[in-house]
């Protein structure tokens, strides 16, 4: 009783005549305080976030670096200088005088330069590659210069040679005979990065609005229900903006472009998910009941619990990626998983207010109404007035349908998604930031350049520093036997810690490449042998190896750890609010089961379409892990929905009429959601970022199959041939009503 009452109090609160407006005012108040008096999430965005943890052996490999054998020149700006036919005399006096005076102007953010201008045209083209059609010269800036100043100083750069050439020497196309030039370089590739999803967070935000709010147009055929969803997201994002914002700016947590991008696309998907599910009952009560207020708070009361429990197993689903160690991956975190409580928040008060407020007009020109309301409507008009369904036809059948032929269907979609979900297993990763690039991206068409005129390994050179404890130490003898070798450098001591050597070292294979990853631990292995026979002992704590192979080996082994920590963590998140709110061990299990399955299929597809049909030759390594969290975790928001509605019918209905009516009920709403969500993250594939086109590919797949093949077919079939043992050990299933 006292729970009722409680109930009863907070519907009204929230969409009673005057707790409607108190309820949107409480909003708006929240919406314009929040915005005046904390920054927003744009405002406080930083893109230099660390990626490995501090104590991974590439990491510390590169503090030694800069701490012992740092000529302290700064972060480098790599300047290709490419012609097709061979550079001329009249090229490198061009570079020469481009020096000189860089010399006498520097750039704003210039740190250091070598002394090109002084060397004789013979000395730049002994630098030059093997067929003489390239020459790369560094330019040093400041390594503490924030991304802004650095682009800056790139764009002044470009200006400066557009001068001096009298010509733009970068709009020209590789394989043209002129000229031409390319910025590419930790510096040049780091900015890139930035500008990407800079350019990525207005476009991505103006195409994710207005696909939400054609799908809705199409598909509810009502302009004011179609703005209504979007209006509980916006305020929901101008609350969640500031917070994220100050969170930031306090250094609590971190959001960079990326999270923000992402973000975006989860809160206008999931968000107006949530809000689909409110309106869909509420429209089903309106076609029983006159009272458009009595209609809303029944509507509340169906589908609160389905609501709060799907915001609840998303949210805490997201926040288990706290505990990866991947930079990205843990600033995911905190604003994903605020982000979709807010909006579960705003989907629970501020959307009924909304409807509260509108009423039966929010589904204009086509009102719901009662059968008495739409006969008193044909007396007043003199004519016929269309009579609203609660369900379609063939939302009936597809009720009736799962429940006849409950074994044919589980065998036909396992068949389906067993068949795509074994290609999961032959797909390859890359950790390669660069190849995420478009191919026409300045830095990766210079990073080719290199790539293509000079030997593989000299574009990233391993470093290997070994602390002697004052031993005599060789390696170069066993490194040598090593077939992926090319070169090893001299020695060079610390310049603090005369115990410290470092040994450079070329790889023949290109040093980028996923295979050469493979290389590490026979290296390390080598390197220990060595140390453990000069009596340096334990070797592993003596050693660090640095340079762009360690460290992508480094993030395939903490992308590896995270999958196996996170997974589990998902999974059992989800699993104990599966069973908090069904009640029912088995369901949990075979809930959990159909959406794991679900999740392979789409990354088995996903590579199918990538590979086969786009050409891609390997998926971001980052992919598995970060579709995983958003397939398993918004998967079980449909699947709560429609299996919240089966056993709420199961109380009074019998089974295998619960499971049809249950199914026939959340079949077009469930639908609708499917294709809107599944749409805001397929936006994704539209932008140049290759790490999210395939992050929306999979994800907008998994979606998808859950909104048309797990959620409408394989979990009612699967509960139907379980039969009453779907609720256990629950006292649904000893319902002891006849069952048909």
């Amino acid at each position: 009783m006292l729970v009722k009452r409680g109930l009863t109090i907070f519907l009204e609160s929230i969409v009673g005549k005057r707790g409607r407006w108190i309820t949107l005012g409480i909003w708006a108040a929240l919406a314009v305080f929040l915005t005046i008096l904390w920054p927003s999430v744009q405002s406080a965005k930083n893109n230099a976030v660390e990626m490995l943890p501090e104590d991974t052996m590439s990491v510390q490999a590169a503090k030694l670096v800069k701490e012992e054998f740092s000529d302290e020149a700064g972060l480098p700006l790599l300047l290709v200088w490419h012609k097709e036919t061979g550079l001329a005399e009249e090229d490198t006096a061009l570079i020469i005088k481009l020096y000189e005076q860089l010399t006498e102007k520097p750039l704003a953010q210039q740190s250091f330069i070598p002394p090109l201008h002084k060397a004789p045209p013979q000395a730049l083209f002994s630098s030059a590659s093997e067929n003489g059609s390239t020459i790369v010269t560094p330019i040093f800036l400041d390594d503490k210069a924030e991304s802004d100043l650095i682009q800056k100083d790139i764009d002044d750069l470009k200006e400066v040679i557009k001068k001096i050439a009298d010509d733009d020497l970068f709009s020209r196309n590789i394989g043209e005979d002129d000229l031409l030039v390319r910025v590419t370089g930790p510096a040049g590739i780091s900015t890139d990065a930035v500008s990407l999803f800079s350019e990525a967070d207005v476009k991505l935000l103006i195409a994710t609005v207005l696909l939400v709010l054609i799908l809705l147009i199409v598909l509810y055929r009502s302009p004011i229900l179609a703005i209504v969803p979007l209006i509980g997201v916006g305020f929901a994002y101008a609350v969640i903006s500031p917070i994220l914002g100050v969170l930031a700016d306090k250094g609590w947590i971190i959001v960079d472009s990326q999270a923000i991008s992402i973000m975006t696309v989860l809160l206008f998907g999931a968000g107006t998910d949530y809000c689909l599910f409110l309106v869909s009952r509420y429209r089903d009560h309106l076609l029983m009941e006159e009272n458009a207020l009595t209609a809303l708070k029944n509507a509340l009361k169906d589908s609160g619990g389905a609501i709060m429990i799907s915001a609840l197993t998303t949210a805490f689903g997201l926040l288990t990626l706290l505990l990866a160690l991947y930079g990205s991956r843990h600033t995911f975190a905190v604003p994903f998983s605020l982000a979709i409580f807010i909006m579960g928040l705003a989907a629970l008060t501020l959307l009924p207010a909304l409807l509260s407020i509108f009423g039966r007009v929010s589904f204009f020109p086509f009102i719901p109404r009662t059968d008495s309301m739409s006969l008193a409507l044909e007396k007043t008009k003199g004519k016929a007035v269309r009579r609203q369904k609660s369900h379609g036809k063939f939302s009936i059948w597809l009720g009736k349908f799962v429940t006849r032929k409950p074994w044919p269907i589980i065998c036909a979609t396992l068949i389906l998604l067993g068949g795509l979900a074994t290609f999961s297993t032959k797909i390859d990763y890359t950790y390669d930031l660069l190849s995420s690039f478009p191919d026409d991206m300045p830095s990766r068409e210079g990073f080719e350049l290199i790539n293509e005129n000079f030997s593989a390994g000299n574009l990233a050179p391993m470093q290997i520093i070994v602390d002697t404890s004052g031993k005599a130490v060789q390696l170069e003898e066993q490194l040598s036997d090593l077939t992926m070798i090319e070169s090893i450098g001299e020695s060079r001591r610390g310049s603090n810690n005369n115990d410290l050597l470092l040994y450079e070292i070329i790889l023949k294979e290109n040093p980028y490449d996923a295979e050469t990853l493979n290389h590490i631990p026979t290296i390390k292995e080598k390197v220990s042998e060595g140390l453990t026979q000069a009596g340096i002992t334990p070797a592993e704590e003596h050693f660090w190896i640095g340079g762009e192979t360690a460290n992508l080996y480094d993030t395939k082994m903490t992308t590896d750890r995270d999958r196996n920590i996170v997974v589990p963590a998902v999974i059992a998140i989800i699993a104990l609010l599966l069973l908090v709110y069904l009640r029912s061990i088995v369901a949990m299990i075979y809930l959990l089961l159909t959406v794991l399955l679900s999740y392979f299929s789409a990354l088995g597809a996903g590579w199918l379409l990538m590979h086969y049909g786009m050409g891609t030759e390997a998926m971001q390594g980052l992919i598995p892990l970060y579709t995983f969290v958003f397939i398993v975790a918004l998967g079980e928001d449909y699947n709560i929905f429609m299996v919240s509605s089966i056993w709420k019918k199961r109380r009074t209905q019998p089974l295998q009429e619960a499971i049809a009516n249950g199914v026939t009920e959340t079949s077009s709403v469930i639908t609708s959601a499917g294709l809107i969500l599944a749409g805001t993250f397929a936006v994704l594939a539209t932008l140049p970022i290759q790490v999210l086109v395939q992050f929306g590919i999979v994800t907008a797949i998994g979606i998808l199959l859950d909104t048309f093949i797990v959620r409408p077919l394989l979990v009612p079939a699967i509960t139907s041939v379980l039969g009453k043992y779907a609720f256990w050990p629950g006292k649904l299933g000893e319902n002891k009503e006849k069952e048909q």
